[in-house]
């Protein structure tokens, strides 16, 4: 099942969220959609793959404190290696990461 919160960093919200933190809806992720507004949360989470999907993406690799270990851009229909030290993956729109300012090294959290 799906929550929604919002994606928070240094004390800004950078945007809504979605939190995929049941199988289903992590194994589903963004694929079918036409695009995400905001940003995927994937909870429990060291790779992901974009293959079938609608859109390329930006992609967030947070480790257990939620610190930002890698950001890489990933176009359609590609598998990422695994980070093994993540432990939540967040997705968005291809672009989305550089106008919210999203770094590696910067700490995220989520807000209900």
């Amino acid at each position: 099942m799906s929550r929604a919160c919002w994606l928070v960093s240094a004390g800004h919200v950078l945007a809504s969220a979605e939190v995929a933190d049941d199988h289903r809806a992590r194994l589903r992720g963004l694929l079918g959609r036409e695009g995400i507004e905001g940003a995927l949360v994937i909870t429990k989470c060291r790779s992901v793959h974009t293959i079938g999907m609608k859109f390329d993406v930006d992609v967030a690799y947070l480790d257990a404190e939620g610190t930002v270990l890698k950001v890489s851009h990933m176009r359609r229909h590609r598998l990422a290696a695994p980070v093994w030290k993540a432990r939540t993956v967040v997705e968005a729109e291809a672009g989305k990461f550089e106008r919210w300012g999203l770094h590696v090294g910067d700490q995220v959290e989520l807000r209900e």
